[in-house]
């Protein structure tokens, strides 16, 4: 199917460059190939997008999702998690939703705040990227660029692209099944048109179910950046 970019122009696009930091491409959770797809994001990056944002993963070290703050527990082991009542308790007084448990994987230590692992790995062009954080807060995991699963706390992104006017989003990153996957999830709920270009992106598993997902959500798939980086909306 021939590129839809109807309605997209530089001045309504961003791009989410979701989490391409040292532990996720040669650190203690890194991804396969993870380091192929740098130079992919690097040529989108030169296009003239009217935001253009980098996520963290941004944890404290002692962070839900890491196996070794849970006792008996294996690295890849799964967990039920519940929401922080002290978060729950903040929720506005007519926000009445029930708050399910979530499954939670128990990963390796990664990107813990303040070491080597967080930062953006050598070669990205992340210099003029606005930053958005996630994961911070020790009782939540965050996959979303956007917010936690129970909607607890947010990291601002949904209002950096409203207040730019941003109608149209491109993620690339790492990884598919996870964070690229809940981020594009959500900012299509978001009301967002939501690209994903797959050449960009890298995924932890090889079963592909995340472009499904995404897909069946609304979420459109760009097989190759090169559509875009010829295309004659981001040329002119």
């Amino acid at each position: 199917m021939p590129l839809d970019l109807a309605h997209v122009e530089p001045s309504n696009s961003a791009i989410l460059v979701i989490d391409v930091q040292n532990d996720f491409v040669s650190g203690s959770l890194a991804v396969r190939d993870a380091e192929k797809i740098i130079d992919t994001i690097n040529a989108l990056l030169t296009l003239p997008f009217a935001l253009k944002v980098a996520t963290q993963d941004y944890h404290p070290a002692n962070h839900i999702s890491f196996a070794r703050n849970h006792a008996g527990k294996k690295e890849f082991d799964k967990i039920t998690i519940f929401p922080p009542a002290e978060l729950v308790a903040r929720r506005m007084p007519k926000d009445e939703r029930p708050l399910e448990a979530l499954e939670q994987v128990l990963w390796p230590v990664h990107c813990v705040q303040d070491t080597t692992g967080v930062a953006f790995v050598d070669g990205l062009e992340h210099e003029g990227l606005e930053v958005v954080r996630k994961g911070c807060d020790v009782g939540i995991e965050c996959y979303s660029a956007f917010e936690d699963p129970w909607g607890l706390t947010n990291t601002g992104l949904k209002d950096k692209l409203k207040n730019k006017e941003i109608s149209n989003i491109f993620v690339v990153g790492i990884a598919g099944d996870y964070c690229v996957k809940f981020t594009a999830l959500d900012a299509k709920k978001h009301g967002f048109r939501t690209f994903v270009i797959r050449d960009a992106v890298k995924s932890v598993s090889d079963e592909g179910t995340e472009w499904t997902e995404m897909t069946k959500a609304g979420v459109e798939i760009i097989d190759t950046a090169q559509e875009l980086l010829t295309s004659k909306i981001f040329s002119q």
